[in-house]
């Protein structure tokens, strides 16, 4: 349903009243303490997210962010792991025990460079450079309200289960889930049930992108570039005649390849050959093993740049992220839950801010009370856009996830606009709705354990008898200090 821009309060306090009354309908007594649970700690959760977007932390350089989740869990009686699969900020709180075990999934880095103050225009922070552009404040403080919801209906309640909220750092390039599958972190769970901020609220069956990412490195002979440009070899010679041959290569890969680089370093002065250089390349595919084919060729090209120059090269695998694995029947799920517990409406406040914030870019034909809406379920098994390290728990066992509004509607992901309505109680609202449907969610699995006996059987009819996971970074350690560069 779409509302005009232009309408007067009463009309959003009749749909507000109107919706809450349609979702008490729909709930059974005992989601409805659930969720007045989750309502009641709202601020709690709140400030936890703020408290997290206010020191906006990067990858692997979370210590404050972490802290900030694991102290809540141990308060709510969660015996909690930390510093796991090589990672410092990593951390696992579980409760309970038994079958199902359901986990959860908390992520908290911020992004270099995108320092923005919770306002509708743009304007930098002056105590922090990151910000949180995807919103993984909001992600991480949430999956903890979730979790702590469960935990409690678990033990009111008596039912055998177990529930466990995995923090995973570094989402943005460092993978971090993706150590915590190789490390076999996530064999013994029947079920993860994530979600990711967004600009609207949706729950599918969806794929994404495998990606791999490496960073390549040449060596070549400084000289004088006047003088004596014969005794040189440039290495910025190797990294441009790779670009250029990967470049060529565009027209003979499969037309959902997705190639993006970028030069870190290409020399220190015009009259020095370069004696080093170096790129970094994200090579993406809707499947993991077409992807590793046509990066053995980006790894070809690159020997050949190296032949071709008079250079040495190098590369290091940095991240590799397999596409996420839909399951239906846990993504049928959500969505049902998501229809009930509702989405996101503004205060005249808050949609003031979305009507200032929406002058700052094309929304189309979304309004503020899109935040209201749940985008019809689809089922997509050829990823189109984004890669997330999720892909490689999806391909460990059943996984479902959905996005709720915790951005003002049309916004997009990575922009000042993402790091200021996250700031906000938007943001908060948005969380919330995420919380009480994940919650939700396992709550209906404990109860009715054929769910995910029906996850997984679609899971083992899709990975197939013969599969067997391998990390697309192979044996690599985590990359702990790709940030601090």
């Amino acid at each position: 349903m779409k509302y005009p821009q232009r309408y007067s309060w009463g009309v959003t306090l009749f749909l507000m009243v109107f919706g809450a009354l349609l979702q008490a309908q729909t709930l059974s007594t005992e989601e409805q303490q659930i969720l007045k649970g989750l309502d009641d700690r709202m601020d709690q959760y709140a400030d936890m997210a703020k408290a997290i977007w206010d020191v906006s932390e990067l990858g692997f350089m979370e210590d404050q962010s972490t802290a900030v989740l694991q102290n809540k869990l141990k308060e709510a009686g969660f015996k909690v792991e930390s510093g796991l699969a090589g990672m410092p900020t990593s951390f696992i709180g579980s409760w309970g025990s038994g079958k199902p075990v359901i986990g959860l999934l908390a992520e908290y880095d911020a992004l270099p460079g995108m320092s923005q103050a919770a306002v509708p225009y743009q304007e930098s922070r002056s105590e922090v450079n990151a910000g949180h552009a995807c919103g993984h404040h909001l992600f991480g403080a949430g999956s903890v309200a979730a979790a702590i919801a469960i935990k409690e209906w678990l033990e009111k309640t008596g039912t055998s289960g177990t529930v466990r909220l995995y923090g995973t750092p570094a989402e943005e390039g460092g993978g971090g889930k993706v150590y915590m599958v190789r490390e076999g972190l996530f064999d013994d769970v029947d079920a993860v049930l994530t979600w990711h901020p967004s600009q609207m609220n949706a729950s599918s069956a969806e794929s994404s992108l495998a990606v791999v990412g490496a960073r390549f490195r040449f060596y070549g002979i400084a000289s004088h570039a006047a003088a004596s440009p014969w005794n040189g070899r440039s290495a910025l010679d190797g990294v441009e005649s790779m670009n250029h041959m990967v470049n060529m290569m565009r027209e003979h890969v499969p037309p959902q390849t997705r190639i993006h680089y970028a030069i870190f370093r290409g020399g220190e002065a015009p009259n020095v050959v370069p004696a080093y250089a170096e790129s970094s390349y994200y090579v993406r595919h809707p499947n993991a093993a077409t992807l590793k084919e046509i990066f053995a060729r980006v790894v070809k090209a690159a020997e050949g740049a190296a032949l071709g120059t008079g250079t040495r090269m190098e590369y290091e695998m940095e991240m590799g992220y397999y596409e996420v694995l839909p399951n239906e029947p846990l993504s049928q799920l959500m969505y049902d839950k998501l229809k009930q517990v509702g989405g996101v409406q503004y205060t005249p406040e808050e949609r003031n801010f979305a009507v200032e914030i929406m002058k700052t870019y094309d929304h189309g034909k979304m309004t503020p009370e899109s935040a209201m809406e749940i985008a019809p379920y689809t089922v997509n098994y050829v990823g189109t856009f984004a890669s997330s390290d999720v892909g490689d728990i999806s391909w460990v066992t059943p996984t479902a996830s959905l996005a709720a509004a915790t951005w003002v509607p049309g916004t997009s992901a990575h922009s000042w606009q993402a790091v200021a309505a996250g700031g906000t109680s938007i943001g908060a609202k948005g969380m919330m709705v995420a919380a009480k449907t994940i919650a939700l969610s396992a709550v209906e699995i404990y109860k009715n354990p054929a769910i995910a006996e029906k996850a997984m059987d679609k899971f083992r009819q899709l990975t197939g008898d013969d599969f067997r996971y391998e990390s697309l970074v192979g044996d690599r350690k985590p990359p702990l200090d790709y940030r601090k560069n």
